[in-house]
């Protein structure tokens, strides 16, 4: 008797032997669904393998009860990636085989839509009825002649066209004229979009490179690398250089995985795709209803797709013939899980591609530091889109200084410059993008008197104030005050709101611009599934004039009106307590840089900075990718950072903070002995933000090239040493965000 290996959802890190009863011995296979008796109760688990043998005695063995027979099995290829994610992320084997499927897929509980359609049960039949019957009952002859015209007509079809109620249809059907069958159906995402046909443009030189380069590698005779940076300036043409791959790819048979870092990029993405694959398109990301999500799951899973647009989550579609992934804006930090599995969609789109021998596309004007450093050292192949399509150039930037500007107009948030260019855009009908990376009114509550400043009672965090909700919000555990009308300690009423944010630009822009029509774009405004969809749209047909926002709109937006963009503190992300602010701050003025003059009109960019011989700022001025690089990264080899080495950081989180260093002190001795002599240590220390929802954070960093050993013992630490009691321990494998 065969024996199958099952993991539950309980988070364990062990998989339990099941026998496989004789009668289900040809329906368990790895990756489907069983239900098995657990304890004292049946619960719901995954096959990951199945066995002639046992480790245990198989006459202590239970058996499996039945295979959930609506639930899709989960690819081969898909379980060993989950196993590769666990082992390499530190995470348990239930955490990794449960990201592989959307929870709307993994629940069981959507079902598939089904709606009724009517036919004529005989066409002769029905038109004797007609003749017969003609003045007795004209509600019923309608339907009739309907259904000769439009067989398999739907209640709501027929209601509409012949105003006949449903009672004389249902007198139809139980007089066996009409016919009523059930159909499956897919709920619809695209239902209320409508795509254009659009025809592939001439190629540039450059992209006719990119193209023949990456047609050659998915050729199955070229040996590796199998992943390629395409490195393409903003404006580049690159999302054209992947429609012509997935076309190659679908000439070959092949399915394609496409990734975006946002969700507000989803709907642009998908308009681009749609209108030149039209139904081969589908979507998976987390603002779909529940059913949508199911059936776009349940298309791609059934081969009835070829192509998948998504967020991080997609990388998981079941495609059983994968022959391409493409990972735009790879550099983006989104793509990094921040709750258990910890992974990096970049990073396993490029292990899911080795393993189904596909071609991995990584496209970035501003390449992450691990990306081109993999590139400059040959791990992965490059291209580079150095020119604009069409003829367009790269925006002219000009750097503002803030110190300067403050002594001319004593501290006015919009600089002269600023000002002016936005005036002239308004006069010609071109449209601008004001960009400044912190949401709110105003970042701080200060009280004149006593000097309190508004925190958190849960969290080391200033509380944010909105003006239009007249609240205080802390933007790491979410609560939302009402703002206080004097100071909740000594009660002077002299309170002053200090520090900047969208909501306050949005502000001071309309009474600049009154007769501007202007939209913000960040986490508090875009709080519908279809928000993005309406802001963007309305920007696109030209009813916005200015927008507004954080990082949401600073990457993969197209829209050729906008002739420019004024970057609002420039240097904010260059206080941030991380070796890659720097990084982030050229990329992010990059991209949002990028979003002027990508039509026929010349753009520019107006970045205000009070650091403006800051490297990062200068090189993004002069769009200096390798000069900044070759600064950076020097810096970082001495000290023997990323791309250099790999960096694990290793959480501890509790309500008590002398516990929580106790027990971070006594974790970092046990692992000593697997600690080499390569590897940096630093910590335990206070995190940098040192509490989140009332509790306290430490953190052990980890620094080292050839890790391998040293995570597998950290693995097994985390996931099977006993913690005190209301303390969490995690790891962190490769590390984004420091704080």
């Amino acid at each position: 008797m065969k024996i199958a290996r099952i993991i539950m959802g309980l988070s364990l890190d062990k998989p339990f032997d099941y026998l496989i009863p004789t009668e289900l011995e040809s329906q368990v296979h790895a990756g489907v669904q069983v239900y098995v008796p657990f304890g004292k109760s049946q619960r719901r688990g995954y096959v990951v393998a199945v066995n002639n043998e046992s480790l245990y005695p198989v006459d202590k063995l239970k058996r499996i009860d039945s295979v959930c027979e609506v639930h899709p099995k989960i690819p081969d290829t898909l379980l060993k990636l989950g196993k590769w994610i666990s082992e390499y992320y530190c995470c348990s084997q239930e955490q990794s085989v449960r990201a592989l499927l959307p929870a709307a897929v993994r629940s069981g509980k959507i079902k598939r839509k089904s709606i009724k359609l009517y036919f004529l049960g005989s066409p002769e039949e029905a038109q004797k009825y007609i003749f017969d019957k003609p003045k007795k009952s004209p509600a019923r002859v309608k339907i009739i002649q309907l259904l000769l015209q439009h067989p398999g007509a739907s209640s709501e079809f027929i209601r509409r066209e012949t105003a006949a109620g449903k009672s004389v249809l249902t007198a139809l059907v139980k007089e066996k004229i009409v016919i009523e069958e059930n159909k499956e159906v897919y709920r619809n995402p695209f239902a209320n979009i409508e795509y254009v046909k659009s025809t592939p443009p001439e190629l540039t030189e450059e992209q006719k490179t990119s193209v023949d380069k990456i047609s050659e590698m998915m050729e199955p005779s070229v040996p590796k690398p199998h992943t390629l940076l395409l490195y393409g300036v903003t404006g580049s043409g690159k999302t054209e250089v992947y429609l012509r791959a997935i076309a190659n790819a679908i000439r070959q048979g092949k399915d394609s995985i496409v990734l975006v870092p946002e969700i507000s990029l989803t709907p642009q993405t998908t308009e681009r795709f749609r209108s030149r694959f039209g139904d081969m398109v589908s979507v998976l990301h987390s603002s779909l209803r529940d059913g949508e999500r199911f059936d776009e799951w349940t298309k791609i899973f059934r081969s009835q797709v070829k192509i998948v647009v998504g967020a991080r989550s997609a990388l998981f579609a079941p495609f059983k013939n994968l022959g391409l992934i493409i990972v735009d804006e790879e550099h983006e930090n989104s793509y990094k899980q921040d709750e258990a599995p910890r992974y990096h969609a970049r990073d396993v789109a490029v292990m899911r591609g080795y393993m189904e021998k596909a071609v991995v596309i990584l496209g970035s004007a501003t390449p992450s530091f691990e990306s081109y450093h993999n590139a400059m050292t040959g791990k992965y192949a490059m291209v580079r889109l150095t020119k604009r399509v069409d003829d367009c150039v790269m925006p002219k930037i000009r750097i503002v200084d803030m110190n300067t500007e403050k002594l001319k107009t004593g501290g006015k948030i919009f600089s002269g410059e600023l000002v002016e260019e936005i005036r002239r855009r308004l006069e010609k009908a071109e449209q601008t993008i004001i960009f400044l990376n912190r949401k709110g009114f105003a970042t701080r509550m200060v009280c004149n008197k006593c000097g309190l400043i508004a925190t958190c009672d849960n969290c080391t965090q200033n509380y944010t104030y909105s003006r239009k909700r007249e609240s205080l919000s802390c933007h790491l555990c979410g609560i939302v005050i009402p703002a206080f009308k004097s100071c909740p300690k000594c009660g002077d009423p002299g309170i002053r709101y200090s520090g900047l944010g969208t909501e306050k630009i949005d502000s001071i822009a309309a009474e600049l611009f009154p007769r501007a029509k202007i939209a913000r774009m960040d986490s508090d405004t875009m709080t519908h599934p279809d928000s993005y969809d309406k802001v963007l749209g309305d920007f696109r047909v030209g009813k916005i004039d200015i927008l507004i926002g954080t990082q949401m709109i600073a990457k993969g937006l197209d829209f050729p009106n906008v002739t420019l963009v004024g970057i609002i503190n420039a240097d904010l992300g260059l206080y941030i307590p991380d070796f890659r602010a720097e990084e982030r701050t050229f990329q992010l003025l990059t991209q949002v840089a990028g979003r002027s003059g990508r039509g026929d009109i010349p753009g520019e960019v107006l970045i205000q900075s009070f650091t403006s011989h800051n490297t990062s700022i200068q090189c993004s001025k002069n769009n200096d990718y390798l000069k900044f690089y070759n600064d950076q990264v020097a810096v970082r080899k001495k000290l023997n950072y990323p791309p250099f080495s790999h960096l694990i950081a290793v959480h501890f989180r509790g309500p008590d903070e002398a516990q929580i260093a106790k027990f971070a002190d006594e974790f970092l001795e046990k692992l000593r002995p697997h600690i080499s002599k390569d590897i940096k240590v630093a910590g335990p220390l206070p995190s940098t933000i040192a509490r989140i929802k009332t509790k306290f954070r430490y953190v052990i960093m980890f620094r080292g090239d050839r890790m391998k050993e040293f995570r597998e013992a950290l693995r097994e630490q985390v996931l099977h040493s006993k913690c005190p009691k209301d303390i969490d321990c995690y790891a962190d494998v490769d590390a984004v965000n420091m704080m």
